[in-house]
């Protein structure tokens, strides 16, 4: 099972505040601070006074970012990574062993800078752009989570650091990187990287809004990267998104830059709102989905035979992925009532990848996997959960997620329903709660705590768990511009 940073409520109502350049960030600050400046000067000089606008906008470019940062106890964890975006695993994975208290990053929100712009053209119509750029606060390092895995190739689990694979791997603009047209009465069409309608609508519909910290679908981008997380956002693709009335949709399609059906993804949304509440459908088709995880100590001593470096390279398993979901939400006044299913199947691929391919950021897979699912897989993805507003300033959330696997394994196992394979039926229980205090316009401190514990084939000899458990409790800061 593939994991990563859910990264990140990545929801399109919240897409505005995120993303960013860290490395040119002083650069920015400095224009955008002139920049407001400016619009002060034309405020103060207005026949009718507006209230001020403080944000970091100028000509339709807006500057923007979060800073996310906190300290957190897990019960059974691994030492932090100064790269993976979520700095440790939250939930249980194979390695958590020992008590772990760390200062954590990237806990409630990923932290980011970045720019967005919109330049009006004709009639209702305006050329649109964003870049992000992910960042590690704890460490100013870029947000990489396949250098966390490389950091851990040849290492046995009871020596092992964090690591978990992700959408992002040190891309310089990891968040998105897109530009196209917009337009409110027929919708915006965009091109580049961006975040799938699937993970938009993990970020809309998680109770918690999909945070890293506190929340299975947040932390796992299994469900929002329907089976792969590396697929939570997509290079080479194209976008849509459109609402008329009470209906909304959604669509991307990702190129391979080759022939044929290698390495393309396709996505669809639909749904409807009104009466307080909202609901929507999702497919979801990827064709060699990539999940990674670091070497072996056997495998990293085959290296030079192949000609490869143990610092970029790793083992994946393909797989062609297969999602249908639903999820809703609906507004009782203070409280909000939330809900989702999905439905993943993970067959072999059509168009196995061969030993070297390049997966995101550059890192190459030296093993993989094609195999996996001779039998096929599926994981059923379901969650429940209740937003309270107790007061302007103060959210109250609570949601419960759940993982439920079919028996795929194979010969002696197959139907097995017990912890003998990773391939028996088994399943991954999640409990959380969470308090969020808005104590000022752009700060807000945070306290919860995540239980996880997985069963049978989730917890299988395979997966090599060293405990099946653990208990994750974190208080932080978020600073957003």
């Amino acid at each position: 099972m593939s994991y990563a940073n859910a990264c990140c409520n990545e929801s399109a109502s919240r897409a505005r505040r995120g993303g960013g350049i860290a490395r040119v960030v002083g650069a920015w600050v400095l224009g955008a601070c002139g920049c407001a400046g400016t619009l002060a000067q034309a405020q103060s000089a207005a026949p009718a006074p507006k209230p001020a606008d403080t944000s970091f906008t100028w000509n339709g470019i807006t500057l923007y970012g979060i800073v996310d940062i906190g300290l957190q106890y897990q019960t059974h964890g691994v030492p932090a990574s100064d790269y993976f975006p979520a700095g440790t695993e939250a939930i249980i994975l194979p390695n958590s062993n020992g008590s772990i208290t760390a200062v954590t990053p990237n806990n409630l929100s990923q932290s980011r800078v970045g720019l967005s712009g919109k330049e009006p053209l004709a009639g209702d119509w305006s050329a649109v752009f964003r870049l992000e750029t992910f960042f590690n606060p704890q460490s100013g390092n870029l947000s990489d989570a396949l250098k966390s895995q490389v950091l851990n190739n040849g290492r046995p689990l009871t020596q092992q650091s964090t690591n978990v694979d992700s959408s992002v791997a040190g891309q310089l603009f990891a968040g998105g990187a897109y530009a196209g047209f917009s337009s409110p009465s027929y919708g915006t069409l965009t091109f580049g990287r961006h975040v799938t309608p699937l993970a938009d609508g993990i970020g809309k519909y998680d109770p918690l809004g999909a945070p890293q910290a506190f929340s299975l679908i947040g932390f796992s981008g299994t469900t929002a990267g329907g089976g792969a997380t590396e697929d939570r956002r997509l290079d080479q693709s194209l976008k849509y998104s459109g609402k008329f009335g009470a209906l909304h949709l959604g669509a991307l399609y990702q190129f391979s830059g080759s022939s044929g059906t290698t390495n393309t993804a396709a996505q669809l949304q639909l749904g409807v709102e009104g009466g307080g509440g909202s609901i929507d459908a999702y497919y979801a088709k990827k064709y060699d989905a990539i999940a990674t995880a670091p070497l072996t100590a056997a495998q990293v001593a085959g290296l030079p035979a192949l000609g490869y470096s143990p610092s970029n390279s790793l083992r994946a398993t393909i797989s062609d992925n297969t999602t249908y979901g639903v999820m809703g939400l609906f507004g009782l006044g203070a409280p909000t009532l939330f809900a989702g299913y999905e439905h993943i199947k993970f067959a072999n691929p059509n168009s196995p990848l061969p030993v070297g391919s390049l997966t995101i950021g550059g890192y190459v897979i030296a093993v993989p996997n094609i195999t996996a699912y001779n039998n096929e897989r599926t994981l059923q993805v379901y969650w429940a959960g209740v937003k309270y507003a107790a007061s302007p300033e103060v959210d109250l959330m609570a949601a419960y997620y759940g993982y439920k696997q079919n028996s795929f394994a194979t010969g002696a196992n197959a139907g097995c329903s017990d912890n003998r394979s990773s391939g028996c039926s088994g399943r991954e229980d999640s409990f959380s709660l969470l308090a969020d205090y808005r104590f000022a316009k752009r700060f807000d401190g945070y306290l919860g705590t995540f239980w996880t514990s997985v069963h049978d084939g989730l917890a299988g000899p395979a997966s090599g768990f060293l405990n099946t458990s653990t208990l994750t409790t974190t208080a932080g800061i978020r600073f957003k511009f």
